[in-house]
């Protein structure tokens, strides 16, 4: 498949970013619990390893296709990776000095919120026994 983009669809795509770059933000949530026999319970190790998995997997297909990569990488438990942390930090930056109302404020981190619910939801359907779907 010679010149087609190997880009998949970003779960949030975000236009100018960084330089006139759009980011392709990828959202990640994962179980703390995974892993804990081999390090034991680390408050947010999981979703730091999340996020360098998925830098690793997509950053270099983003940047051949002239995008910024943000892996936005979460666990159930409520941590959040470096990544995910400054992109909430540079988002309310700017809806702060760009909204003048909280209704607009809250547009942004409620859509972000929904896409968060929507994957955890799909992960617990997908690990429901089959005799109760």
């Amino acid at each position: 498949m010679e010149g087609r983009s190997t880009l998949r669809p970003a779960d949030l795509l975000v236009f100018g970013w960084a330089g006139g770059k759009h980011a392709c933000v990828d959202l990640t949530g994962v179980s703390p619990l995974v892993g804990l026999r081999e390090n034991g319970f680390i408050v947010g190790l999981a979703a730091r390893k999340a996020e360098a998995k998925k830098m690793d997997k997509h950053a270099k297909a983003c940047a051949e296709n002239q995008h910024v990569f943000i892996p936005f990488a979460f666990d159930t438990f409520g941590s959040l990776a470096p990544e995910a942390i400054n992109f909430l930090t540079r988002v309310q930056r700017v809806i702060h000095s760009n909204c003048s109302t909280p209704r607009g404020q809250g547009f942004v981190f409620g859509r972000l919120g929904f896409a968060i619910q929507k994957g955890l939801a799909a992960q617990l359907v997908a690990r429901l026994p089959s005799v109760l779907m």
